[in-house]
């Protein structure tokens, strides 16, 4: 009988994760706790962070929650597995970006259209990132899957990576670009002020044109001829995005706009975010061409950053000062955080200077500007 019970208890104690994890995984639940800390405590993007974090911590303590179902004895695969599946076929994505049309406002950029430019300048970052990568060891589409994290934008990340066949790299690669995105209040500031002088940043816009119902209903179904005529293959990323947009604008599917915009939105988000966060066991994410992503992708980002704004200054210089060079800032296509990093910096010279709707002219010009990067890469790959 204390045979018995002493082996049962034994048998207990070595089904617990400690018998099983390595220093790795308890290194990678660390840091799933730092993002844990920086989403709760300092309110960096807790929607994007927490899934993420989380589904980090569940992956490192549990790694058959990703099991794939040829790794199981039943032939079930884990839970996050089948969420991770939905984000390789591209469809996470593509819902995000239908939720992020229905709830955004491309008023600012068609009022000023100048701003598409500024979207434009900020991929800056991506290109260079893309020829560094090669130039760091990895294959031309490993590198351009990889470079798309400088336009701060998961979702067209994600799709990228999948569609050019690069799911190994695919987790390394989301979690960089949805940490950036997360910390673009504590990366993009210092580079603003540096390439800005205090007279720059206090600069104060004129109010932007009122813009109309039927300007507000063609723009969606417009860019969405042009730039799917263009590049096909951006179709599922700026389709879906203006599909949401026309939802919003319309204003005969209100119901449609309340669903893509509020229930559908956050349950993708739970969904993309904690497999996007299973992705990064130990073993997967623990490498040296992890680091090199993550290292590109900072890279990528803050010269992104800094091209808007070197574009804003010389916008500024042309328009006799009618702009400030901090809109350019926000062509990254983190939104709506990228245009209250804007807004923030020039409020610190002046607290009545705002600048937040202005910025959101190139913060939604780079929505479309970096799945247009996207885009550009698949047919150079002939995808």
């Amino acid at each position: 009988m204390l045979s018995y019970v002493g082996e049962t208890m034994s048998n207990l104690l070595h089904q617990t994760a400690f018998f099983n994890l390595t220093w790795g995984n308890y290194l990678m639940i660390l840091v799933a706790c730092v993002f844990l800390y920086l989403a709760i405590a300092k309110g960096y993007e807790p929607l994007l962070l927490v899934p993420i974090a989380f589904g980090m911590l569940l992956v490192n303590i549990y790694p058959d929650i990703m099991a794939s179902p040829e790794e199981t004895s039943n032939g079930v695969g884990g839970l996050l597995y089948y969420f991770y599946t939905l984000d390789e076929w591209s469809i996470l994505p593509s819902l995000i970006f239908l939720g992020v049309g229905a709830m955004t406002d491309f008023g600012p950029l068609i009022a000023n259209p100048i701003s598409f430019l500024m979207g434009a300048a900020a991929q800056f970052g991506i290109y260079m990132a893309y020829f560094m990568a090669i130039l760091m060891g990895f294959n031309d589409k490993a590198a351009a899957a990889i470079s798309i994290i400088g336009g701060a934008d998961g979702p067209t990340s994600i799709f990228l990576a999948g569609k050019l066949g690069q799911a190994a790299l695919m987790g390394p690669i989301a979690v960089a670009a949805y940490s950036y995105m997360s910390l673009v209040p504590v990366i993009q500031p210092p580079i603003m002020k540096a390439l800005t002088t205090k007279k720059e940043r206090q600069i104060k816009m004129q109010n932007l044109r009122p813009v109309s119902k039927l300007e507000k209903i063609l723009f969606p179904i417009v860019v969405t001829i042009i730039v799917c005529l263009l590049l096909p293959t951006t179709a599922p990323l700026v389709g879906m995005l203006m599909l949401g947009n026309l939802f919003r604008e319309s204003g005969v599917v209100r119901q449609l706009t309340d669903t893509a915009s509020n229930a559908l939105m956050y349950i993708v988000v739970i969904l993309l975010g904690t497999s996007v966060g299973a992705s990064t066991s130990a073993e997967a994410f623990l490498n040296f061409s992890t680091l090199k992503i993550v290292a590109l992708g900072l890279i990528a980002f803050a010269f992104g950053t800094a091209a808007g704004v070197l574009l804003g200054k010389l916008l500024c210089v042309l328009t006799h000062g009618k702009i400030n060079p901090l809109i350019g800032s926000a062509g990254v296509s983190a939104v709506p955080m990228a245009a209250r990093v804007s807004q923030k910096v020039g409020a610190e010279e002046d607290p009545t200077n705002f600048l937040l709707m202005h910025a959101m002219g190139p913060n939604v010009a780079g929505v479309i500007g970096t799945a247009v990067a996207a885009g550009t890469f698949m047919a150079i790959f002939g995808i």
